[in-house]
């Protein structure tokens, strides 16, 4: 349903008392519908299982690599378009690790894998520069300087 609102507010994109409203129109239209909670999928619960673990397996790995990690995402900033906001570290090593499980399918599974078994299998990632040399991450200038191990 089209919605108007009081004391001058043109247009709102959110959810407020059971309500959703989206804003069109460059804010010129405001459309408002029943808020439904979205039904959960295997999907859904496979994801949030990889990513609490993959959370626990980067809260393990080594202060060094996280600043290195920083360093890289503040060097990667320049291959990012201007209106786009640029990547974290955690969200770039989050990309890395779906590639490494993705690239070495059945020996990693995401859901499952811990810090000792990056250590152990993932020698192909152990620091950002060895990731960079082996085409886990995208290549930035200074990138071989980042050698620490996670």
């Amino acid at each position: 349903m089209k919605v108007k609102f009081k004391y001058g507010i043109q247009t709102y994109s959110g959810t407020i008392d059971e309500m959703t409203f989206g804003s069109y129109r460059k804010g010129l239209l405001c459309i408002g519908r029943k808020y439904v909670v979205p039904r959960l999928t295997e999907n859904n619960t496979a994801k949030g299982t990889i990513m609490k673990n993959l959370a626990t397996v980067w809260a393990d790995v080594s202060s060094g690599y996280k600043d290195e990690m920083k360093t890289y995402a503040l060097r990667n900033a320049v291959n990012i378009p201007k209106n786009m906001l640029p990547p974290t570290s955690f969200s770039i090593w989050l990309k890395m690790m779906f590639l490494f499980s993705e690239l070495d399918s059945g020996h990693i599974d995401l859901s499952t894998v811990t810090y000792t078994d990056i250590q152990t299998v993932g020698e192909d990632i152990l620091s950002i520069a060895v990731a960079v040399e082996n085409d886990y991450l995208a290549a930035v200038v200074g990138a071989d300087e980042l050698i620490t191990n996670m």
